[in-house]
């Protein structure tokens, strides 16, 4: 096999992904970590952290690259190029893009010149998006082929909701415009992941920014603030197509295509509905969508509501597309499925690192349609974790899944508290990649509460080789 970045950047398949060596891989990973909510009045920063079990410095913040600005809400990152660019020698997956979910700023970051010491390359202000788009609240980074970069928004420059998309230069990261074509766009907007050989774009619906700003308010579910669709785009015509309705109170959010290109479905994570539906592509060439995987809620004392949702927060697919694994942030579970029949996901793993029902707790539960008995507290090298599994990332050869807690800080200080008061951890779990299953790596503990500045939210996991969240085969 050729040697990292010698045909472009990326693998040629998801297969050979899987098989292959990258350029540093988990010797590092990337994470943003965040202060808005905390009481601390610092900026964002991205933290490289050594994940390297041969290491002096294993599982230990190496370098942190603080932004220049205060409350910016750093969230999800993608890169500037990836395996969507494969056999084009002149790309380079040399800068990993942040958008800040709350001031709409961009950040550049140089993770090319020095993998272990990122720098800042470019800063987009806020008003380079607002007035050249009309968007605002940037969520999810994806390269295209093409070599431009897109980014999902959610909202308009006055906190409204507004799913668009907006494109960056992938050679100066000037803001170059809207994607989407028309003016039929989505009332509300989060994610998306596209394939090419479908002719097909899909987004998802988070929330309108300036309800879920500082917390999720029980009344604005009734109002239309939060979303219930997929949303189907041509991706030739840019043209917003189609909407499929996965029911009132269900907040899609994550949405992933099977990494075959050639597979014209997915799987979606519908945070308080706690569903996960299959999404595909109907005889008529329309799109569809069924449940495949529901959570039940457990009914409980000592909490907001009588009953408690899983809150499904990030799924992902394994690079061979047979996996599927997701988090249930507030039970505090990751569950790990068997999709060899894409209809009918068949759970062969799962483990519980905290959450909102351990043993002890405030929180008694009454009724429970799977467990027998509340879990114990999550306790990992001498530390109780706060807060619940939430965003994950698979090792390319699928055999590690790394989990953080935090999910957003505003939520995380209404849900969790002593989450905010003590910071998120990181954490690796061991998958059995033959039968299913998964155990954790009692020896590997990231602790974000100890940082120099105080505790911090760390969030999304990226690797400098890329990862089976951020590339997209066409």
């Amino acid at each position: 096999m050729a040697k990292c970045g010698a045909c472009g950047p990326g693998y040629k398949t998801p297969l050979d992904a899987m098989k292959g060596k990258s350029c540093q891989l988990e010797e590092i990973v990337y994470l943003p970590c965040i202060y808005r909510n905390t009481g601390i009045e610092k900026p964002d920063y991205v933290a490289t952290v050594d994940i390297d079990p041969k290491s002096p410095h294993y599982c230990q913040v190496i370098h942190r690259l603080p932004m220049p600005n205060l409350r910016d809400e750093l969230h999800h990152s993608g890169w500037n190029t990836c395996s969507s660019s494969f056999g084009d020698v002149t790309k380079k997956r040399n800068r990993l893009i942040f958008p800040s979910l709350i001031s709409s700023r961009i950040y550049v970051v140089d993770v090319g010149t020095d993998m272990r010491a990122p720098r800042i390359h470019k800063m987009i202000e806020p008003v380079n998006v607002f007035w050249k788009c009309g968007l605002a609240n940037p969520h999810t980074t994806h390269c295209l082929g093409n070599g431009e970069i897109m980014i999902s928004s959610m909202g308009d420059p006055s906190g409204n909701g507004k799913g668009g998309f907006i494109l960056l230069d992938g050679e100066t990261f000037e803001v170059k415009g809207n994607w989407e074509k028309g003016s039929n766009i989505p009332k509300l907007g989060y994610d998306f992941w596209y394939q090419p050989r479908h002719n097909v774009l899909m987004s998802t619906e988070w929330g309108m920014p300036k309800v879920l700003a500082n917390g999720l308010d029980p009344a604005d579910l009734k109002t239309g603030s939060y979303g219930r669709y997929i949303n189907v785009w041509d991706w030739t015509t840019h043209v917003f197509t189609q909407s499929i309705d996965l029911g009132e109170d269900s907040i899609p959010l994550e949405i992933r295509f099977l990494h075959n290109p050639d597979a014209a479905e997915g799987y979606i994570g519908c945070a308080l509905s706690s569903a996960i539906h299959r999404f595909y592509k109907t005889g008529n060439g329309n799109w569809a969508a069924e449940k495949v995987v529901q959570v039940p809620s457990k009914k409980v004392n000592g909490w907001l509501f009588p009953d408690m949702p899983g809150l499904i927060t990030d799924i992902l697919i394994s690079l061979d597309d047979r996996f599927l694994y997701f988090s249930n942030w507030l039970h505090g579970d990751i569950r790990q499925y068997d999709i060899s029949d894409t209809r009918k996901p068949r759970l062969v793993g799962q483990v519980f690192l905290g959450g909102k029902i351990p043993r002890g707790g405030p929180v008694v539960v009454v009724e429970d349609q799977e467990l027998n008995s509340q879990p114990e507290p999550f306790v990992i090298k001498g530390k109780r974790v706060q807060g619940g599994p939430q965003m994950i990332q698979l090792s390319l050869d699928g055999k590690r899944l790394y989990v953080s807690t935090s999910l957003y800080s505003a939520w995380d200080k209404q849900f969790y508290p002593d989450l905010v008061k003590e910071g998120s951890v990181m954490l690796q779990i061991d998958v059995d990649t033959e039968k299913g299953g998964l155990k954790v790596n009692k020896n590997f503990l990231v602790d974000f509460g100890k940082e120099p500045d105080g505790p911090v939210l760390a969030h999304e996991i990226r690797y400098p080789g890329g990862d089976c969240s951020s590339d997209i085969w066409v």
